[in-house]
């Protein structure tokens, strides 16, 4: 019997300064991990945990890569995030385990359909539309731990057409890069090839076609897309 379909290759990023590529297997993602945003998105950051949300593989947009203007929405939103890439398998670990599991970090910018977020929450249905569609998660490349060191603090900042929207610090996270690791692995088992986007600072607004979006994180590198 002949095969019905191809499948794809596997997603990958670019390493810096390394040949070979980082194949990505899962991407998770942690909600309003700080302050000012789950402020400016009606929560109280003082008093929930932690929760989790996840993007196809196949969502992934290189950098410099162009993003077509999804469908079903009128209210497209940008959120500039720390993506950190895992080098080590984790399940049920203690936070101050966790950093061994981190391969290096990346920029990345989590697409929302903004409007189709606020109906699944007022009709409490799942976020799926709303941010795992395609080309919703443009990352940059990777750089290895060991060219950085682990990071716990940094400018993070967004600009659209070279408008800054968004500016704050990695200190600023409710819950920081090792306790993401540690509570995500509590519900999941986490294996290399993972990345998770560990939340957005304040800022968080629409983007329209023909704008060009630019991330920048002190220490990890700048990612470029345009909204076509």
């Amino acid at each position: 019997m002949s095969n019905l379909f191809t499948l794809e290759e596997t997603p990958s990023l670019e390493i810096i300064g390394l040949q070979p590529r980082f194949p990505v297997r899962r991407i998770y993602c942690v909600g309003r991990n700080y302050a000012a945003h789950a402020r400016e998105m009606g929560a109280d950051p003082e008093r929930e945990p932690p929760f989790f949300f996840s993007k196809p593989a196949s969502a992934l947009v290189a950098n410099h890569g162009a993003v077509e203007y999804p469908s079903l929405t009128r209210e497209l939103h940008y959120e500039v995030e720390l993506v950190v890439a895992l080098g080590k398998p984790a399940s049920e670990i203690p936070p101050e385990d966790a950093a061994e599991c981190i391969y290096g970090y990346a920029v990345g910018i989590d697409l929302t359909r903004r409007d189709l977020q606020a109906e699944a929450k007022k009709l409490s249905r799942p976020w799926d539309t709303a941010k795992g569609f395609d080309q919703s998660a443009p990352v940059s490349g990777i750089v290895p731990i060991s060219d950085c060191g682990y990071l716990s603090k940094g400018e993070i900042s967004l600009r659209v057409d070279g408008e800054q929207r968004q500016h704050g610090d990695l200190a600023q996270m409710i819950w920081s890069v090792e306790e993401v690791i540690a509570e995500l692995s509590r519900y999941f088992r986490l294996y290399p090839g993972d990345l998770i986007f560990t939340g957005t600072p304040a800022g968080v607004g629409e983007v329209c076609r023909g704008e060009v979006l630019e991330g920048i994180i002190e220490g990890v590198g700048r990612l470029v897309t345009t909204i076509q």
